[in-house]
């Protein structure tokens, strides 16, 4: 009998990769909260007018990096809170933000849950993405706060040291400002609360959704090597559901839409958000996207001569709209 060669390989380093599809530019027209709703959606309606406005400048917005007389690639989203607030109903709430956006000339491709965020069937894609964070310590620390798998916090430098008790008879510790990473001229210091451990369960922070969220619609979020909460096409006969917990993470609403995934996101939403932002800023700046999924992305781009940036945070943008 002739010897059999025989060689084994964990399945991990042979796992396929998926790849999505994408546009150009990821557009957000706001989050959607339960006072959105209050005084016949009033409040709603204003947000679209607001939005409108700063909508005129998509396209110009969209072509951005791309090839003259490459025709941009576009998607429009929004987001529901149904995490920290239940209102209303899926039947209820989305065909009442599709009405008050198409008011002001704007159409909605696809709608969001927030708290598929936080975890999608069997899949916990809040700490997902806690897990591909990387934290480096930071020089000259003692040691004496917990870990960030422990205390929940993640900063953008060095902080404050805490309290340490002085040995007898020596003199106490001086104290010590906090310090920014990268070596900045002034110090804009951020600490971030992740995630809270409450009687009811962990509890995730807004901040850390939206990171999940802007991931998702980079295209850049796997688990095991698969693409997860894609959007769920509506048929045309098919009604919304009166339960959020039946709703698929992300639904198509517009059939004709381009891809939900983009090369680069911009959000518009309200003023009183920035500080959230800055948070998700802070978090995705230490996200360690895998290399094979960073590579595909990049090779996506350059395929249609698109210019993309290395760090995820310069594929974000803004536009924060005062009341």
């Amino acid at each position: 009998m002739k010897p059999v060669d025989v060689s084994f390989q964990e399945a991990a380093a042979v796992r396929r990769t998926e790849s999505v599809a994408y546009s150009h530019l990821s557009v957000e027209l706001g989050h959607i909260y339960a006072e959105d709703f209050g005084d016949g959606c009033r409040e709603l309606a204003r947000k679209f007018e607001r939005i409108a406005v700063w909508a005129q400048a998509i396209p110009a917005l969209a072509q951005r990096g791309l090839p003259p007389g490459r025709r941009p690639r576009t998607s429009t989203c929004f987001l529901v809170d149904d995490y920290f607030h239940r209102f209303g109903s899926p039947r209820e709430v989305i065909p009442q933000v599709q009405r008050a956006a198409k008011a002001h000339g704007l159409e909605v491709d696809y709608v969001a849950r927030e708290s598929s965020f936080a975890r999608y069937g069997d899949v916990e894609l809040a700490q997902l993405v806690v897990d591909t964070l990387v934290v480096e310590p930071p020089r000259h620390t003692t040691g004496i706060r917990p870990p960030l798998s422990e205390a929940g916090w993640l900063s953008n430098g060095r902080r404050s040291p805490g309290h340490l008790g002085a040995p007898a008879l020596t003199l106490p510790k001086q104290w010590s400002p906090p310090v920014e990473s990268g070596d900045p001229r002034h110090s804009i210091f951020v600490d971030i609360e992740l995630w809270s451990d409450e009687a009811q369960g962990r509890v995730w922070a807004c901040a850390l959704l939206a990171s999940v969220w802007q991931m998702t619609r980079l295209g850049v979020l796997r688990h095991r090597g698969e693409s997860v909460t894609q959007p769920y096409r509506l048929p045309a006969d098919e009604s919304l559901p009166t339960d959020w917990d039946k709703l698929p993470a992300i639904v198509q609403l517009n059939r004709a839409a381009a891809p939900f995934c983009a090369y680069r996101t911009v959000t518009m939403m309200d003023t009183q958000y920035l500080p959230v932002e800055l948070a998700v800023r802070t978090i995705l700046g230490q996200v360690a996207v895998p290399p094979v999924v960073a590579r595909q992305v990049a090779e996506r781009a350059d395929g249609e001569g698109v210019l993309l940036p290395d760090d995820l945070v310069d594929r974000l943008s803004y536009v924060f709209i005062g009341g």
